[in-house]
């Protein structure tokens, strides 16, 4: 039989073929005209799609790159620092801070709840040598998002920065980088951006360019200051090899997201997400955060008793070729996830919970075969009100 897959994961994700194509065309030189107009068409659309005047920077790296980055032009060994954390990926944060030095306050909450900004504006008043504040706006291991722009409000009141993950956000989730206040975001090619993995990116705001100005921590090829004098220089390019091909995406790739329209492709995501969830729901499962309020990037389910999220995931891979993700960490085995962030439309996801039905089924689960779907339909119908649409 022939195998058809349907990639289904928070990341990466599927490619439009306008953006699988271009990378096939032939190679350019990096130190050439031709390439110089290429990355500054994609790094001036990127600043559109962050709603962002700032200086954004890109490196050949997955977003944990521009993480590790914002780290360590930002602060010096011995900063203090408070991380926000509610899943796998603000630990990480956590994690690369302590590699460089800084002193870390440890804000976890709970990873089916979003971060509470008045705890977060009671650690600054506390601790007022606080200088970095780091949070996820998008937890791709939980499915919450937080609210950056309350948090952003806290934080631009104090001398500390806000440094934001939004490596599953930015493209699929309301995003407004200077209207939120946020000195430094970083994200991903291979979420909403719609791009294979490696290419990252950092907006970086005036008052964390302060704090470059006198970081003492070493930094080499995730340099922002050898990133922004090249950019800024008479022939924009960046300090080392980049990733031609990817660069050559990832332009593709944000001119289709901006002819979309950003509140157009934020309110397909939403969409996407609910019928999702109506889906799951349908079929008496829960879905594992507390808090959904604008998480509409991955959805989260919580395994049915007696069957692990691993058999779940293994079987929808192996049978129907519907490849989703599984928990991590200590969400390990005991939920499954659903991407719906970047290229999606509405039938992407009624197959997914099409395979959820039957691979249930097959596990022993009394699902009602036909319910998820359902419900989806009517969701949907409701949502978008009949109308025709590319969803």
């Amino acid at each position: 039989m022939i195998r058809k897959e349907y990639l289904l994961t928070p990341g990466p994700t599927p490619i439009p073929s306008e953006v699988s194509l271009v990378q096939a065309e032939p190679i350019i030189h990096h130190r050439t005209p031709a390439y110089t107009e290429l990355f500054v068409r994609m790094v001036e659309g990127l600043k559109k799609v962050l709603l962002t005047e700032n200086d954004v920077l890109t490196f050949a790296a997955s977003g944990t790159g521009a993480m590790e980055g914002a780290v360590a032009n930002c602060f010096s060994p011995g900063d203090r620092v408070l991380v926000a954390a509610g899943g796998k990926f603000g630990m990480r944060f956590a994690e690369i801070a302590k590699v460089y030095g800084l002193q870390v306050e440890l804000y976890e909450y709970p990873w089916d709840e979003a971060a509470d900004p008045e705890v977060v504006e009671r650690y600054l008043r506390e601790k007022r040598d606080i200088k970095g504040v780091f949070l996820t706006h998008s937890e791709t291991s939980t499915g919450v998002v937080n609210d950056v722009r309350a948090v952003g409000e806290v934080v631009s009141g104090t001398p500390a920065i806000l440094v934001v993950d939004s490596i599953s956000g930015a493209g699929a989730l309301e995003l407004r980088t200077d209207e939120w206040k946020v000195d430094v975001l970083v994200t991903g090619s291979q979420k909403a951006l719609m791009t294979p993995p490696g290419l990252a990116a950092a907006a970086v705001s005036p008052k964390a360019w302060e704090y470059v100005e006198r970081a003492e921590s070493p930094a080499y090829y995730f340099c922002f200051k050898k990133a922004r004098k090249k950019y800024l220089s008479d022939s924009p390019e960046t300090p080392f090899t980049p990733a031609v091909s990817l660069v050559k995406a990832m332009s593709t790739a944000v001119d289709l997201l901006l002819s979309e329209g950003l509140e157009a492709a934020w309110e397909r995501h939403r969409i996407l997400a609910l019928c999702t969830r109506a889906g799951v729901q349908a079929l008496g499962l829960e879905l594992f955060p507390k808090v959904l309020d604008r998480a509409y990037a991955v959805t989260a389910v919580k395994a049915p008793e007696g069957i692990k999220g691993g058999e779940i995931v293994r079987h929808m891979n192996r049978v129907h070729g519907v490849i989703i993700a599984g928990g991590q960490d200590r969400l390990k085995g005991k939920i499954f996830r659903f991407g719906h962030v970047g290229y999606y439309h509405f039938f992407d996801m009624v197959t997914a919970v099409t395979a959820l039905e039957l691979t249930l089924r097959s596990l022993g689960y009394p699902s009602d075969l036909g319910a998820g779907v359902a419900a989806m339909e009517k969701l949907y119908w409701e949502l978008t009100e009949g109308r025709e649409s590319n969803l």
